[in-house]
């Protein structure tokens, strides 16, 4: 989850590796540094929090033009400036992303040795043991250190002999790189590359990257020599910045209709020359065979993104008749799964890195299983590792809370459906073009949704001293209903549950007292009246509630205390505005309350450790 930099070339160092950090802050920013060579020895700069407070330190007279640079999300050891990377021992200055599995073992190796470690960190030991079989090659002291290592990590290390060059290694954690006018940089995140090149490539694992000002030379283990393949950033630098917005996660929500209009129109094609417009997936090299033969299909992913994946169970029961099942990564690769070659299992993931996910998918893949991917960045680890991949081209998601990643996965979900549909003829031509249709037309309703941004944020002064709060529905409001609750708590810091409304009765009710907040989402005719008890319910203990409801339903205005209303939209249909509307009631209380919208205390964008 932290976020590492290197970078080797013609500038200054130290403002390159600032900047980059900056840049890939969302990773982490417990706290952070930076190593640079300087009049040929390492210099070494820490702070605690975030990279605005290193940057305070920086020396006016600090030179260089090689070094590395972190920012940390703390997994091992306390936020302190002893455990803030870069960490050095002996020869050896490194930073790292991931997790040592084996450190204590390795720690108590070291000791013996009569090495013993300053931090509480997992890295230092990785230093030492670096260190430890120096003499002076530095490609067979990783090498020799790595194959001792049990766990994950990207590994940018310097040697004092050896000014001006990076080494680099990752097992299980990103790792991408550039060559540039302006020199070599390699970094956790493709952002931090975006002010340098277009063209980069990730760096195979457990193959060692020297890096130069004019080169990157990549070799594997055994020392032969490697080509990486070279990717393009479709990303501009300006898609990674606030562009005259308070927050990025403001900037992300109104984005969420041109990330929308990307995901749907490279996949939707006329039809057999008619003016149907039907799901197509040939420019995702997406082969219809994927969907042939599937008697069951597994959704796994973490987080929002598993949010994304319960939308998408209803969605793909309903319209293919197979049971749908979704699936905590963290919890089913350690369940032993029943999988088989008829079983298709769709990974979801923002950054194509999510440790668990990634490791789901290893393992669906072991038993025989079919994978599809929805994955929002190019080249990353889940996307090389499927069988097929969806790129939802939602664009650079800065914001710890994800937002535009979250609806474009939807979008996914309901083409992927729509196609899946088609193929096994579960719905005729025109059925699917009907579908098509509406769901490209969600994207002005989305628009229309974002002007009732103020009248969100005035509802949300309603919230701002809530200790408690809960979101009810049925069906697909309340998988909506989950997210909503995720994206309250992750940025407010109110305590929010989501829970199928049916189960209010089943112990909840407890928990619901005089002024206590009450979401409800309204927005399905089938379960109309027994949402309305429900609602009866809650408001007979004193809840106060906020209903998100379309035009077509009529509720008693005496249920409600606040009320928010969708544009006409076919019920299927309403989680993409409904979400805009939840993640605009989150912002907004977040901001009221007085909080780092962005970058919520103990949270990271991307987890790429377990």
């Amino acid at each position: 989850m932290c976020g590492i930099i290197g970078f080797a070339g013609y500038k200054n160092a130290p403002e390159a590796l600032l900047n980059g950090l900056s840049e890939l802050e969302y990773r982490g920013y417990d706290s952070a540094g930076i190593a640079c060579f300087s009049n040929g020895v390492i210099k070494v700069l820490k702070s605690v929090g975030k990279v605005s407070n290193l940057r305070k330190e920086l020396p006016p007279d600090l030179v260089s033009f090689c070094g590395i640079g972190h920012t940390r999300w703390a997994t091992h050891g306390g936020v302190s400036k002893v455990n803030a990377h870069p960490h050095t021992f002996g020869c050896v200055t490194l930073i790292h992303n991931g997790i040592i599995e084996n450190y204590h073992e390795l720690e108590l190796t070291l000791k013996q040795q009569g090495k013993l470690p300053i931090s509480q960190t997992d890295s230092e030991i990785a230093a030492m043991l670096i260190d430890s079989f120096y003499q002076g090659n530095a490609y067979t002291a990783i090498r020799d250190a790595v194959l001792q290592f049990s766990g994950s990590y990207a590994f940018c290390i310097m040697f004092s002999d050896q000014p001006e060059t990076i080494y680099c290694i990752r097992k299980g954690s990103p790792l991408v790189c550039c060559c540039s006018e302006q020199g070599s940089v390699v970094a956790s995140d493709m952002v931090a590359l975006l002010r340098y090149s277009k063209d980069y490539f990730v760096l195979p694992e457990l193959q060692i990257a020297k890096v130069t000002r004019n080169s990157i030379l990549v070799t594997d283990l055994e020392g032969q020599e490697c080509i990486p393949k070279l990717l393009s950033i479709t990303w501009d630098l300006s898609s990674a910045q606030k562009n005259g917005f308070k927050h990025y996660m403001l900037k992300e929500i109104y984005e969420q209709p041109q990330s929308l209009h990307r995901t749907l129109m490279p996949r939707l094609h006329k039809m057999d020359d008619s003016t149907l417009l039907l799901p197509d997936f040939k420019e995702d090299h997406i082969p219809d065979s994927l969907f042939s033969n599937v008697n069951r299909i597994i959704i796994t992913a973490c987080g929002t993104a598993m949010h994304a994946g319960l939308i998408g169970r209803i969605l793909l029961e309903r319209l293919l008749r197979i049971p749908v099942s979704v699936e905590i990564a963290s919890e089913f690769r350690y369940e032993n799964p029943i999988l088989d070659k008829y079983t298709l299992v769709i990974t979801v993931s923002q950054s194509g890195e999510t440790a668990d996910t990634l490791a789901a998918l290893r393992l669906a893949k072991n038993l025989g299983a079919k994978t599809l991917s929805i994955v929002n960045v190019k080249g990353s680890s889940i996307a090389r590792e499927s069988n097929a991949v969806f790129y939802t081209h939602a664009g650079p998601e800065i914001a710890v809370a994800s937002t535009k990643a979250y609806t474009a996965q939807l979008a996914a979900f309901y083409l992927i459906a729509f196609r899946f549909a088609y193929l096994t003829k579960l719905q005729t031509k025109a059925q699917c073009a009907e579908l098509s249709s509406k769901l490209f037309h969600i994207i002005p309703d989305v628009e229309q949704v974002l002007m009732l941004a103020d009248k969100v944020k005035k509802i949300s002064r309603n919230l701002v001293s809530a200790t408690d709060l809960f979101f009810i529905g049925r069906g697909l409001d309340y998988a909506l209903s989950c997210e909503g609750s995720i994206k309250l708590k992750e940025i407010t810091y109110i305590h929010s549950e989501a829970y199928a409304a049916g189960e209010l009765k089943h112990g909840t009710l407890s928990l619901v007292t005089e002024g206590v907040p009450v979401i409800a989402l309204v927005t399905q005719p089938d379960v109309f009246s027994k949402m309305i008890s429900n609602i009866k319910e809650v408001r007979a203990r004193g809840a106060f509630v906020i209903c998100i409801t379309t035009q077509d339903m009529v509720i008693d205005p005496t249920l409600y205390d606040q009320k928010l209303i969708l544009p006409p939209i076919d019920p299927l249909f309403t989680p993409f505005c409904a979400a805009v509307l939840l993640q605009l009631l989150a912002y907004y209380t977040s901001l009221l309350r007085g909080l780092d919208v962005d970058q919520p205390r103990n949270l990271a964008k991307s987890v790429t450790v377990e």
